[in-house]
């Protein structure tokens, strides 16, 4: 299950080498904004420095009750690219954890708000996120854009997160017709009569498991065309399975009811789609999107620089999702001029290597000193 580990380190970001957490070469402080925990860390000689510069971080997804991102030193393994290029860097826990998009960046302008009145004016701020935080730090731009010199999105939600969550939806909803009986109906993660508990981590195995061979003794084929269809390797199907049913399961809670509609969704892209079609768990909405999705709805009215780095397979949020979809509300908004895309032969969510995001952040920095656009393409 090495992906399912990395998975964990990318979007939880508590996995890491504890001597990094200890290195002499930062400082970290810590406090709370409206009883929400941050953290800033400094590089060493942050404040002799002749210009301030600092990277607002947006963390990504977390599972409800799962460790908080203040709980261990260890994101400072993700972030370490932007220390050792003599950034501070901002993170803020979020006020709740699941779908935070909308507090994620209400929570990071609260934190940017707080560290300008404490240490200043700053040079540059560069917004970064990851994964969901991807999501707040394209949010953030687009409707805070002028406290930033540019953006890094990392394998970011930067989709509508209605149609970005809508997937997971679908996915389960077809699965469920062709597979019945192997994942958790719709109808029961959308029941808000039964609490809500995400499951733990510790489960993941076993379950995806259990998952992949009542497929295979199902119908192999099927289950292969079956992830090719939603752009996933076939090991990678129980994990998606495992993590969507979290994220749907909050988004019940929190939206107080289902946002979602497929009864009158026409499915293609399958082996049969008239079998799926027939098949498919259908729901109708009980509340609407906006109350859930509205707030800070993806525009692609971006004013500042972006570098959006992706991997070229991502089982969580596909290219299609993380990059081509936003890529199309920025050519509707003829902002063009203002995007790039770079991406990594990476096989996995945000599986980035330190050196790849550092050359992505470099490749941002150079067109902002410059004014010169930076290149798109490929980070070996």
């Amino acid at each position: 299950m090495k992906t399912i580990n990395f998975i964990i380190l990318s979007l939880w970001l508590l996995t890491g080498l504890s001597a990094l957490a200890q290195s002499p070469a930062v400082r970290i402080d810590s406090g709370r904004i409206a009883g929400t925990k941050y953290q800033l860390a400094f590089p060493k000689n942050w404040e002799t420095a002749k210009t301030k510069k600092l990277v607002m971080f947006a963390h990504g997804y977390e599972f409800m009750g799962s460790p908080r991102q203040s709980s261990s030193p260890r994101w400072l393994l993700v972030v370490q690219p932007f220390l050792d290029r003599g950034f501070a860097v901002a993170a803020s826990d979020y006020q709740y954890q699941g779908f935070a998009l909308p507090q994620g960046v209400d929570d990071t302008e609260a934190l940017r708000q707080h560290v300008v009145k404490t240490l200043g004016q700053l040079d540059t701020t560069i917004m970064v996120g990851q994964s969901m935080g991807g999501g707040v730090a394209l949010a953030t731009l687009e409707n805070f854009g002028q406290y930033y010199q540019g953006a890094l999105p990392m394998c970011p939600f930067s989709s509508r997160p209605y149609l970005q969550c809508r997937k997971e939806f679908d996915i389960y909803a077809t699965f469920n017709g062709l597979f019945p009986g192997v994942a958790t109906p719709l109808t029961e993660i959308f029941d808000l009569s039964k609490p809500y508990q995400a499951q733990p981590f510790s489960a993941m195995q076993e379950k995806a498991t259990a998952i992949k061979k009542a497929i295979f003794a199902k119908d192999s084929a099927l289950a292969i065309a079956f992830a090719k269809r939603y752009d996933l390797k076939i090991d990678d199907l129980p994990l998606s399975l495992f993590f969507n049913e979290n994220v749907l399961r909050d988004i019940a809670q929190k939206a107080k009811g289902n946002p979602f509609d497929n009864t009158n969704t026409l499915y293609s892209g399958f082996p049969d789609d008239l079998l799926v079609n027939q098949k498919a768990e259908r729901l109708a909405a009980t509340v609407s999107p906006d109350v859930i999705f509205g707030k800070y709805d993806r525009t692609g009215n971006i004013s500042k620089p972006v570098v959006l780095l992706h991997t070229v397979y991502d089982q969580l949020i596909p290219p299609t999702y993380g990059v081509v979809n936003f890529e199309n509300m920025i050519h509707q908004q003829g902002k063009d001029a203002l995007f790039v895309v770079k991406y990594t032969n990476g096989q996995g969510h945000c599986q980035f290597k330190p050196k790849q995001v550092g050359s992505a952040f470099d490749a941002l920095r150079q067109w902002l000193a410059t004014g010169q656009k930076a290149k798109p393409g490929f980070i070996d």
